[in-house]
């Protein structure tokens, strides 16, 4: 018959003291991340709806003033707190007049997925600027997509026309190799970082083949709920 030594004993109530020290510890540890994340996430917004304000002026370069709205089950609305949908950022020029609208595209770089906003004329038909929200590409190649002026270049007036039907693009945006750009609906790669400039190309070409086609009767909508703001 074995007993139990005090020397067993003192081991087996220090490993509970030591196990109960770890779960308080964790405890409090998962306490003061939860904390930090709710003290903190106001102040991300914030500089989130920041970084998203200042690209809309960057890539609707006559836009003045702006108002976001969400589309939804193909209807646009203006957004607020409780609106769910894709968030579109229309831009209004001096006059008051629809400059173009903006929206955020994404697609998977090289490190981590990129995310950019870009402009788009609906009188030109095509894309007005970018500007990269989101990316960890690698510093010195991938990070060249928004450092690059002649990559960024691309973006002037890339071509994003509608075919006849209106259900799609009339041609795909497309990354091509450096040097290589015949149309204007391609875009030409930086030297050194295809895979982050191709993920550029594919982030618009989603987006656009999807938001376009959906948006074509809502900038009527734009421009009729712009007017009756301006009567008020």
């Amino acid at each position: 018959m074995s007993t139990v030594t005090p020397a067993q004993n003192s081991n087996t109530q220090n490993s509970a003291k030591m196990i109960k020290t770890l779960t308080l510890i964790a405890m409090i540890s998962g306490l003061l991340v939860v904390l930090t994340f709710e003290l903190t996430r106001p102040l991300i917004a914030e500089n989130q709806r920041i970084a998203v304000e200042q690209a809309i002026y960057q890539v609707i370069p006559e836009a003045v003033d702006w108002q976001e709205y969400r589309l939804s089950d193909g209807k646009l609305l203006v957004a607020s707190e409780t609106t769910e949908g894709i968030s579109i950022y229309a831009g209004f020029n001096q006059a008051g007049a629809l400059a173009g609208i903006a929206s955020e595209a994404v697609a998977q770089g090289y490190a981590d997925s990129i995310r950019l906003l870009y402009g788009y004329n609906p009188a030109c038909e095509c894309i007005t600027g970018i500007k990269i929200l989101k990316s960890a590409e690698t510093p010195g190649l991938g990070d060249k997509i928004f450092k690059d002026l002649d990559f960024i270049a691309n973006f002037k007036a890339l071509e994003a026309k509608l075919n006849g039907e209106q259900s799609a693009l009339e041609n795909a945006i497309i990354t091509v190799k450096h040097g290589e750009k015949t149309q204007p609906w391609q875009i030409d790669a930086i030297s050194g970082a295809t895979v982050s400039s191709r993920a550029v190309g594919k982030a618009l070409n989603d987006s656009a083949q999807y938001l376009l086609p959906r948006m074509v009767n809502q900038l009527t909508t734009i421009k009729q709920m712009s007017m009756e703001d301006e009567t008020k």
